[in-house]
């Protein structure tokens, strides 16, 4: 077992280095793939909301797996947490996230992460996150996402083929390296995304419920974060992401989100089973500055890795 976690580390970490061409050149590889936007309708072509971004007006995409995937819905969390410095001294102006499903899914989806994808019009620094269901995954596939184990072989089932990435038996290898930090912990690992995920699963009623709440007075009532249980543990409650954080944030996924709202959520196209995500940041003349493709379950990049190369 530990030679096997071994060789799934170093593969996946060599597999990071690079990215498909089409990834490292999104505008020309997404230039016709037209979508519409979940909000309002409107088509929008992805090459060419690309195309028109510059060195101070970039763009983020974010082509996702299925809504009911870890991969999409631990996108929406990290983003979620990670806006206000992405949008700070103008990084990152527009984000462009894709969903491989129906508009229903991705509404669902949507609700369940509080994910506003539309301007607030009390508050015009609200950040729009514009949402582009995709049911048959054609934009990812074309920007180069790894499409999971065998995806031609008609003769194994797609859900098998899901458990074989998703248990790191199989290429794309990179699903072990991403699950297990998560029951680890890193002493100078970052909590803080993973604890406002909580915060809102806890609130949304979603189990386990690790936070401790504390009602606030006046008018309004409510509570605030005063604590985790993972504050408690011995010797490691002070590491930076504590042993079992993160599985618990992954755990409460796919009990509240993915098991419980499968029926709404699941893809209609079953390539997308099995089917990962990536992501671009583009800026002038919508010339990559980063771009990533996902290589497992749970594998999907890290925000501040993408604030350090802005």
């Amino acid at each position: 077992p530990l030679l096997l976690l071994y060789s799934s580390y170093v593969l996946s970490y060599c597999n990071s280095l690079v990215v498909p061409i089409p990834a490292a050149n999104p505008t020309s590889s997404l230039k016709g793939t037209t979508l519409p936007r979940l909000h309002d309708g409107v088509p929008i072509d992805l090459g060419e909301a690309l195309a028109s971004s510059s060195s101070s007006k970039k763009t983020m995409l974010i082509l996702a797996s299925h809504a009911a995937d870890f991969n999409t819905i631990e996108y929406v969390q990290r983003l979620k947490y990670s806006l206000d410095k992405l949008t700070s001294d103008g990084l990152v102006d527009r984000f462009l996230f894709v969903i491989n499903g129906e508009a229903s899914s991705c509404v669902k989806l949507a609700q369940l992460l509080d994910i506003n994808d539309t301007d607030d019009d009390d508050d015009s620094t609200t950040t729009r996150i514009e949402i582009f269901p995709d049911p048959t995954g054609e934009a990812g596939r074309r920007f180069g996402v790894d499409r999971g184990y065998r995806p031609d072989d008609p003769n194994i089932p797609p859900l098998l083929k899901l458990t074989v990435v998703g248990l790191g038996f199989g290429p794309p290898w990179g699903t072990l390296p991403a699950v297990l930090p998560g029951y680890s912990g890193n002493p100078n690992g970052k909590r803080e995304w993973i604890e406002q995920s909580l915060e809102q699963g806890q609130r949304m009623g979603r189990w386990p419920e690790v936070l401790k709440l504390s009602s606030t007075s006046g008018d309004g009532g409510g509570s605030i974060v005063v604590g985790s249980k993972f504050d408690d543990f011995p010797l490691v409650g002070g590491w930076g992401r504590r042993p079992f954080e993160l599985a618990t944030l992954r755990l409460q996924n796919i009990i509240g989100i993915q098991m419980e709202h499968w029926e709404v959520l699941k893809p209609v196209d079953d390539r997308c089973l099995t089917q990962l995500g990536g992501c671009t940041v583009v800026g002038d003349d919508g010339k990559a500055i980063y771009s990533w493709v996902d290589r497992g379950l749970c594998d999907v990049p890290d925000m501040d890795d993408i604030l350090s190369v802005l």
